[in-house]
């Protein structure tokens, strides 16, 4: 029987390892290919167009005082709930098959000063529903109708490491901006993305999401840190709680 020196053990699992450690580049993946992997990195069971459940936020930013922000989530039933505490109220949206209701410190009996001084109507309720489900439902809402994943997949390093990108874009009534999304190229999870509402004056902000958090099967991000792209500056940081 052969017994290997220590230091050629060594090597030979170091090459094996790096052997696994790049099949992406080799591979020749398909933007749609490239997608589907990270969905199902972070949504193995296709859990997602059924999760329910809740996504509890702290919320900082440089300039201002935490906030804290609750999300119940139903989407085979099309609910959706978020409770904010702000400014000593508590804030509820919540939408239902369509319908919207507003609570000010739990009640429904609001005057019409309040509700536009907290901003308690249908049509900021379905902003905010639309913000926080596409933001912590990547990259699953990528398959949204409406959504253009342009066909090449694009090598690049971010954060230090090598990924391969997306650029998306939206039909006309979804949406008018250009986002770009970071994939790690191991296990293809979500690592960054950014967007422009004008590419060439390169404005907009980009958003790092490099550690995932396991919750009832789908691996969300752990926290989203934004920054302008045009300084890098830092505008604040949504940290996701275990309650």
């Amino acid at each position: 029987m052969l017994v290997l020196p220590k230091f050629m053990i060594k090597i030979i699992s170091l090459i094996v390892a790096l052997l696994y450690a790049v099949p992406l580049f080799s591979q020749n993946l398909t933007a749609s290919q490239l997608l589907q992997k990270s969905i199902d990195y972070h949504d193995p069971g296709g859990k997602w167009n059924t999760f329910k459940g809740g996504l509890h936020l702290k919320e900082t930013r440089p300039d201002g005082p935490d906030r804290r922000t609750h999300l119940h989530i139903n989407n085979k039933k099309s609910f959706f709930e978020l409770i904010q505490h702000k400014e000593g109220n508590e804030l509820v949206h919540v939408f239902e098959n369509g319908n919207c209701i507003h609570l000010l410190n739990k009640s429904k009996n609001i005057s019409d000063a309040d509700r536009k001084k907290h901003k308690l109507n249908s049509e900021r309720t379905q902003l905010l529903r639309d913000y926080y489900l596409y933001l912590w439902g990547l990259p699953m809402k990528l398959t949204d109708p409406g959504t253009k994943i342009h066909e090449e997949v694009i090598e690049m390093d971010i954060l230090g490491e090598p990924a391969l990108a997306l650029k998306v874009t939206y039909d006309e009534n979804v949406g008018d901006d250009t986002w770009y999304f970071y994939f790690n190229t191991i296990n293809y999870s979500l690592m960054a993305y950014r967007f422009y509402h004008d590419e060439s004056k390169n404005d907009g902000e980009y958003i790092l999401c490099p550690d995932q958090k396991n919750i009832k099967g789908i691996n969300f991000p752990a926290s989203l840190k934004w920054y302008y792209n045009k300084d890098d500056k830092f505008l604040g940081e949504d940290i996701l709680e275990t309650q």
